[in-house]
């Protein structure tokens, strides 16, 4: 590791050369099946054609121009993703963090704007991950990732995830809005109820506050919809994306209806980034791919099937993992070794893994995987199940 960069990573002692596909390539030549996708990020995989034709083109044309002019390929992605979800208006950035900030300023400039601007506290869930700004961090509340950076900042009030008992009596006259992940994922990677969701739907109606979806993991196809939240029947007022919309190119996102983003006029909000062409292109690439027909169905089917696959190499190793967890492709297993020893080995294996909270291994695929990376993922899980078992109490000694 150069000793020039500021020692923020724990970063495993790889180094990718290359990528094809759900594979990604040493220097050195070594081959690994990539089930972590850069955190959920690289949703159609490594140098996908028409994310590298996209890339290519618009990159000999041009690069960033700002936001001071009009962006034809930021309108035409706008729209799609308006005629494709529950929103009327789309704002662009370039991560998650900054949709969450985004998508928070929405809910303030609402309320401030509807004649309450007492209202400007959020309802946010415990084991909740939010970003690593300072705001994004107190959404969370997670003390692991607030130590050391001085007080919060407020505005949040914390409780249990899925919880509605909770939530209702959190909520006061200065509540604006709700903040859920419908999928947590850095939080152990635990999808909330349908119904849940539907509650949260119907308290929001009930109190005036607006409902803000983090689906900056679980959208974009990842649980076989395009977005997590339509398993429920229900929408939000805001929505934050990022990750898999650009495929692998920083790009985010704030979805919102037209009357939440009544408030947000000229000069409330920009970027210097954010919707450049270089973004847009890739993320429209990104959408033709996605809503072509069939797509999302083989999410599912996919899903289905590495999920059932899971569950019997849980069965047939208790001493190794605890359950299955998720949705679609965004699955977890809950360890009883440490996550992070499991998810070494399975990188021994050839297997790209990431860990969670809760002792949770997250897998987390390329949409694009078949039953061939089903089976080779499995076959490395049953080799590490196998080498744990015989270290394990009551195992071969």
């Amino acid at each position: 590791m150069s000793q020039a960069l500021l020692p923020t990573y724990a970063r495993a002692d790889l180094a990718f050369e290359r990528g094809e596909g759900p594979y990604l390539f040493t220097v050195d030549g070594r081959r690994f099946l990539d089930f972590a996708s850069g955190i959920a990020v690289n949703s159609l995989g490594h140098s996908h054609p028409r994310l590298v034709e996209a890339l290519t083109v618009q990159g000999a044309k041009l690069w960033h121009v700002s936001n001071l002019y009009q962006i034809p390929e930021g309108a035409r992605l706008a729209e799609r993703l308006v005629a494709n979800s529950f929103a009327d208006r789309v704002f662009f950035s370039n991560s998650g963090a900054e949709a969450v900030e985004g998508a928070l300023k929405v809910a303030r400039k609402f309320h401030h704007a509807s004649g309450h601007p007492e209202r400007t506290r959020v309802i946010t869930c415990s084991s909740a991950f939010h970003g690593r700004t300072m705001a994004t961090l107190s959404a969370a509340g997670n003390l692991k990732y607030l130590e050391g950076f001085g007080p919060e900042s407020e505005g949040f009030d914390h409780v249990a995830f899925g919880n509605m008992n909770e939530l209702r009596a959190a909520i006061t006259p200065e509540t604006a809005a709700i903040l859920v992940e419908p999928v947590q994922g850095e939080g152990g990677v635990r999808p909330a109820s349908l119904e849940y969701l539907r509650s949260l739907r119907e308290v929001c109606d009930e109190f005036g506050l607006l409902l803000i979806f983090d689906e900056i993991q679980c959208g974009m196809g990842r649980t076989g919809k395009l977005f997590a939240h339509e398993w429920a029947g229900i929408a939000p007022d805001v929505m934050a994306l990022a990750k898999g919309i650009g495929g692998g190119f920083p790009m985010g996102a704030v979805l919102a209806s037209e009357n939440a983003a009544s408030g947000m006029t000229p000069g409330t909000h920009g970027t210097t980034f954010g919707g450049n062409p270089l973004a847009m292109a890739v993320g429209n690439a990104v959408l033709d791919v996605m809503l072509e027909e069939g797509f999302l169905a083989k999410v599912e089917r996919i899903g289905k099937l590495l999920k059932d696959r899971l569950e019997q190499l849980v069965a047939a190793n208790p001493q190794v993992f605890e359950e299955v967890r998720g949705a679609g492709l965004m699955l977890g297993l809950k360890a009883v070794p440490l996550n992070t020893e499991i998810v070494a080995a399975l990188r021994e294996e050839g297997l790209l893994t990431v860990g969670a909270a809760e002792n949770v291994i997250r897998i987390l695929p390329p949409l694009i995987i078949g039953e061939a990376e089903v089976d080779e993922a499995l076959g490395a899980l049953e080799r590490v199940c196998a080498r744990f078992s015989k270290t394990s109490p009551g195992g071969a000694a």
